[in-house]
């Protein structure tokens, strides 16, 4: 059975309550309950963390090695400038699809650029809760390609 870990970022423990009109109105328990659903259907293992704290985000992308066998990420702000995160997905060389609620290339012009895109097998972003779905789907799809 596969396992995926679901890892979020700064801010995103406030969804639903943090800028509903570019957020959404969905708390991130509301998106997790989605992403559990989809799991059960699918027959995976799915597990959530959130960390407002960088190097708590780096911990847990390496204790993700051996025990996951993908990452679906969104590292927030985090996005746009932590080398260290990236260097942690380089690293830990577990498929990784990096979401966002937002599309982060219609915002402001800082929000453009994620380091971390070029490391993750792709990026899903601007479908507001629906990324982390069709994120789900899209790493499932590069682990079976993997497998055959």
């Amino acid at each position: 059975m596969k396992t995926i870990w679901v890892i979020n970022g700064p801010n995103l423990n406030l969804l639903g309550f943090r800028e509903p009109g570019i957020y959404g109105s969905l708390s991130l328990q509301a998106i997790e309950e989605q992403l559990r659903k989809q799991a059960d259907i699918a027959g995976i293992r799915i597990s959530f963390y959130q960390s407002n704290h960088e190097g708590a985000i780096i911990d847990r992308i390496h204790e993700a090695i051996g025990q996951a066998d993908g990452i679906l990420l969104n590292p927030g702000a985090l996005t746009h400038y932590s080398y260290a995160i990236r260097d942690a997905i380089s690293s830990a060389r577990i498929p990784t699809v990096e979401v966002h609620l937002s599309n982060i290339h219609a915002r402001e012009e800082f929000r453009h650029t994620s380091v971390i895109a070029p490391v993750a097998a792709g990026q899903i972003a601007g479908f507001g809760a629906a990324s982390y779905t069709l994120g789900l789907s899209a790493l499932l799809q590069v682990l079976d390609n993997q497998e055959g």
